[in-house]
């Protein structure tokens, strides 16, 4: 009986010790915050140890709980995926080009391991930072057609593994009818991981939208089929959102090598813009919006556009908002379009710079457009300029003549979704959103491209202090968009033709324009009889015909060897920095100044007949370029 009391005070003792222990530990203190109810629970968010803090935030490394989950019938979880096997079969042969399938290295991306790490790029500020635990769970939606198997399973691994496993609601890939079903199909046994497939090409637009439709969470998050998501990259963009559900969020985007895979991080002094051809770039902060975020370098950056890949929006604010446009075919466009449609509908876009996924940016597309890729993406563009941008559509076709003769289809459903949800002008979104962004008809004397014959003078893809040349005309804009200026300045988007130096031999390149600037003064001179001043400018003036016999006669003073015959070649007058100059491209590529100084020659021959393709600029409100359908390479 006495050895019985002895056991039993034991046990007492222990018991007592083992509740001591427990509420020491706080295990006390989490079950009182889980009966304080929901505003409780930000208070005692704040309150918890930083530590501790950091092991409930984030359960990227929350395996433990994970295991304790059952896996429906049929499920695996990812590190159980066997990556061998799945992209043993298609893996590039022997002697096969490696780009021919997806136009980045399949060879290399095949190499690396579905799981494999890249640097965490993220700012210090954002390695310590602290996230709500309320956030609400997502939908991570992927579209893909015909991608390569390394680079999709990567890109769904890279969700699963940095994400907090309570974020994840599921992940949607829909097949855009790739050749081989099994592509996703075999990806359907990974957990949270549902399989749609078109039952024909539907492109981008459709297949989100109907991945977007099957969705369960709150919150839609899209991302492209060859991404990599760094570390804590979900739970900046849910936070956005759940403060805000007219906000569409965008992380920073990493760039992946197309060669070699190397993981880069991207600068975040950059947001969203475009140009009068509508076609999406990366704009630098201006300094002044640099000096304004030195006390806070981690804060959401408003952006004008986001590239379109990779977002976080609320799910019914997407279907409130009219999703995409339907009848939108393929790819290209739809970012300008969502873009418009949620900064003039009375929503936000921001870039996250806390939240940073890496993606293959590829030179050219893998698979093929039908109609060709130039006809698909300007009759998207075409759509979004006619619905959203109002009178300023003319700038558009001004820098792109030939999407006049693109037909866009009936877009009477989309305006009226405009109307229905009381959308602001284009004007509103140019003076509040993207003031950056010039607009022709308020500073320039013309604007277009610098044509003679079928050659244009092109910026060959250089910025500053690079070289410019001629390229055969594509009337795309672009590389090929120039303004005369009011200061008599060639400009294309915020660089000037520059004269380097008078000398003979002496190189025209992009400089950073400059207020009384001789360099990069142009004058115009033109005689009665001749082109209306507005066509004759300079480049390419028609106001100085010159006869080939006598620019035969002339010798090429200080351009060397290497120039190709003269007669075929784009010939331009330059009155440029006060003098007068002869301008040919050479077999190198560039152009160059051949004449220091050069009279006007006695015969009269048209040979330098090119204009400004656009002429006369119409401005707003002319209603220039409306109207029905009427290319784009």
């Amino acid at each position: 009986m006495r050895r019985r009391s002895r056991m039993l005070l034991c046990f007492a003792f222990l018991w007592v010790l083992g509740i001591a222990y427990y509420m020491y530990s706080g295990g006390g203190s989490a079950l009182a915050a889980g009966a304080s109810g929901g505003a409780g629970r930000k208070e005692d968010w704040n309150e918890i140890d930083p530590i501790k803090k950091k092991d409930l935030h984030h359960s990227n490394g929350d395996e433990k709980a994970q295991s304790m989950e059952t896996l429906p019938p049929g499920k695996v979880r990812w590190r159980d995926f066997n990556q061998e096997a799945y992209v043993g079969g298609t893996m590039v042969r022997s002697g096969q080009d490696p780009y021919a399938r997806n136009k980045f290295n399949q060879v290399e991306s095949d190499k690396l391991r579905m799981d494999r790490a890249v640097p965490d790029t993220r700012h210090d500020q954002c390695q310590r930072k602290q996230w709500r635990v309320d956030l609400p769970a997502t939908s991570v939606v992927i579209t893909f057609h015909n991608e390569a198997r390394s680079a999709l399973l990567r890109t769904v691994v890279s969700v699963l593994k940095k994400s907090p496993p309570h974020l994840i609601k599921e992940i949607i890939l829909v097949d855009d009818y790739s050749n081989d079903p099994e592509d996703g199909a075999l990806l359907g046994k990974i957990e949270k991981v549902r399989v749609l497939r078109n039952d024909r090409r539907e492109g981008l637009m459709r297949s989100r939208v109907r991945g977007a439709d099957a969705a369960q969470a709150k919150v839609l998050t899209f991302l492209d089929s060859h991404c990599e998501c760094n570390e804590h990259w979900l739970e900046p963009l849910l936070e956005r959102v759940a403060e805000d559900r007219t906000r569409v969020v965008s992380p920073i985007i990493d760039v992946i090598n197309m060669d070699n895979f190397q993981y880069v991080g991207a600068s975040a002094d950059l947001k969203g813009g475009f140009d009068w051809n509508l076609v999406f770039k990366w704009d630098y902060m201006t300094p002044e919006q640099r000096r304004a975020r030195q006390g806070n370098p981690v804060a959401p950056i408003k952006t004008p556009m986001i590239a379109g890949g990779l977002f976080v929006m609320d799910k019914f604010y997407f279907e409130e908002l009219g999703k995409y446009d339907m009848m939108m075919d393929v790819w290209g466009g739809e970012n300008l379009e969502i873009s418009f449609r949620v900064w003039q509908c009375g929503g936000s876009l921001e870039i996250i710079p806390c939240s940073r996924v890496g993606h293959v940016f590829r030179k050219q597309h893998p698979y093929t457009f039908p109609g060709g890729s130039g006809t698909v993406f300007a009759r998207n563009t075409r759509r979004a300029a006619e619905v959203w941008m109002d009178e300023y559509k003319n700038f558009y076709y001004a820098a792109v003549p030939s999407a006049r003769n693109v037909p866009y289809g009936n877009i009477q459903s989309r305006l009226e979704l405009r109307k229905k949800l009381s959308c602001k002008p284009f004007k509103w979104y140019l003076e509040n959103v993207y003031p950056e962004l010039r607009v022709p008809d308020h500073q320039d004397i013309a604007f277009g491209a610098l044509q003679q014959g079928t050659n244009c003078l092109d910026t060959l893809g250089h910025f500053a202090d690079g070289v410019v040349g001629v390229y055969e005309c594509h009337n795309a804009g672009g590389n090929q968009e120039w303004a005369l200026t009011k200061e008599k300045s060639v400009k294309h988007m915020d660089l000037c033709l520059t004269v380097v130096d008078r000398a003979p031999g002496s190189l025209i390149k992009l400089q950073g324009c400059r207020e009384n600037d001789s360099r990069q003064v142009c004058h115009v001179g033109c005689r009665a009889g001749t082109r209306g001043a507005h066509t004759c400018v300079v480049l390419v003036d028609s106001c100085w015909p010159v006869s080939p016999h006598a620019v035969a006669s002339l010798a090429h003073r200080g351009c060397g060897s290497g120039w190709l015959p003269l007669t075929p070649l784009p010939l331009w007058l330059l009155l440029l920095g006060g003098h007068l100059f002869w301008v040919v491209s050479s077999q190198m590529g560039g152009v160059y100044i051949c004449a220091s100084r050069l009279t006007r020659p006695r015969r009269q021959a048209a040979l330098c007949d090119g204009v400004f393709s656009s002429r006369t600029l119409p401005g707003p409100g002319t209603g220039v370029g409306a109207g029905g359908p009427k290319k784009k390479p």
